[in-house]
């Protein structure tokens, strides 16, 4: 087990997602944010079904930093519910995973 995690984020567009993205690499509560264009996205939201583009943000960061990267995002997203979602990395890569960790910092 490794103290890294994958974290999923949707966005309406490219430009908020690249926002939140920088914002989070910036104050180093995320090493990489990618951001995939285009993706569809189908769901029921308050009782009605939508079928809308997104664009989905992959970002890699500590697990001990998701719960200031998960309030990082509730502070910049424009969603009243953004789908912050972090996955756990059993193995990868040392030396990934070690750049993970320096281009991190724990909170104090």
């Amino acid at each position: 087990m490794t103290d890294v995690s994958i974290v999923f984020v949707t966005a309406a567009g490219e430009d908020e997602a690249a926002a939140i993205g920088r914002a989070l690499v910036e104050e180093k509560l995320a090493a990489c944010a990618n951001i995939v264009p285009r993706i569809r996205s189908i769901y029921r939201w308050k009782g009605e079904i939508y079928d809308e583009q997104e664009v989905l943000m992959v970002m890699k960061t500590r697990s001990s930093l998701f719960p200031a990267l998960k309030d990082r995002v509730r502070q910049l997203h424009g969603y009243e519910v953004p789908e912050i979602i972090s996955f756990p990395v059993t193995a990868g890569l040392e030396e990934y995973l070690a750049w993970v960790g320096a281009e991190t910092e724990e909170q104090r």
